[in-house]
């Protein structure tokens, strides 16, 4: 895809920034797998570790005492989608009054868009369709992710960082200002059904398949701590097997992935902002998949070999 003119908006710049931050980390971490095992305890080393690992990878590692200090519950995932569900769907809900209705957004958004996303331009060339499909699929994957964490997910008592949890709550505030941000007409919609294209149906459907894996992948993780009845036998860490477990080591991070190749196609691949998302999430995602996929090496000597991290046969 070329564009006769890119314009860069600080939400461009922002994620990639994020991209640019976690594809220094995933070199930093492979460099220092080969440095003198002296630097692995240096306090500079310790500290990136700790930012970057969570759950199993950073309980498995010794850790100073003043490092707990920034310790918050893994369980606590469910908050970021809990305020995602109700922060999208707040989105969406204006949105269609946007939409439909030909409301204007209030007067403190319209603001906020115009900060991270410029001032709104005529010669936008995203269809106006694909951000109400955008975010009603953001709204019910947040809402399906909320139910995963309460209902289905079995929690050890693992930890995260505080940098990370706050990362998580602002995460999916800005992805739903990102997708409101796409398209910046100023002015009511035309008729929806005609703006139906190819890759707005291509699109739903991989988002709807990748959304089915990652509820899969959710469900095998579970299983692995509970019994035929449900309940909770153990929290202990196990090799998860089955669905596309037998490919890669983190395949619902690779749904992940796959989600935003969906939203990416959703807009058409018109919109430089989410190629830039894209690169976010498959730097982001590739960094953690590989810091699972080393875990399990390095804890189960009978590890399948042919396993990749993230995605199947390439890496």
């Amino acid at each position: 895809m070329i564009w006769n003119s890119v314009s860069l908006s600080f939400t461009d710049v922002l994620w990639a920034s994020l991209a640019l931050a976690f594809l220094v980390a995933f070199c930093a971490h492979k460099i220092s797998t080969n440095l003198p095992r002296g630097y692995e305890t240096s306090r500079p080393n310790v500290v990136f570790q700790d930012l970057i690992r969570y759950g199993k990878t950073k309980h498995s590692r010794q850790r100073d005492d003043w490092l707990h200090v920034f310790d918050i519950p893994k369980r606590w995932f469910w908050h970021f989608y809990a305020i995602s569900t109700c922060w999208n769907g707040f989105l969406l809900f204006l949105y269609l009054n946007f939409t439909f209705q030909h409301q204007s957004y209030p007067s403190w958004l319209t603001g906020l868009l115009d900060t991270l996303t410029g001032v709104p331009s005529s010669d936008s060339q995203v269809p106006q369709l694909s951000t109400l499909l955008a975010q009603l699929l953001l709204f019910f994957h947040s809402l399906r992710r909320l139910q995963e964490c309460l209902f289905v997910s079995v929690f050890s008592d693992g930890v995260m960082h505080l940098v990370q949890y706050v990362f998580g709550l602002v995460y999916y505030v800005m992805m739903g200002l990102t997708v409101l941000g796409s398209d910046r007409l100023g002015k009511g919609a035309g008729p929806l059904l005609p703006q139906l294209d190819w890759f707005h149906v291509v699109g739903s459907a991989l988002f709807i398949m990748a959304s089915l894996k990652q509820h899969q992948c959710m469900i095998l993780l579970a299983g692995l701590r509970t019994g035929k009845s449900g309940s909770v036998e153990t929290l202990a860490h196990r090799v998860p097997e089955g669905g596309w477990f037998e490919l890669v080591s983190c395949p619902h991070y690779f749904a992940e992935l796959l989600l935003y190749v969906a939203l990416n196609l959703i807009f058409g691949c018109l919109s430089h902002t989410w190629w830039i998302v894209f690169l976010y999430v498959f730097c982001s995602q590739g960094l953690e998949a590989q810091l699972s996929h080393e875990y399990y090496k390095s804890k189960y000597k009978s590890y399948p070999k042919n396993r990749k991290a993230f995605i199947p046969f390439v890496m």
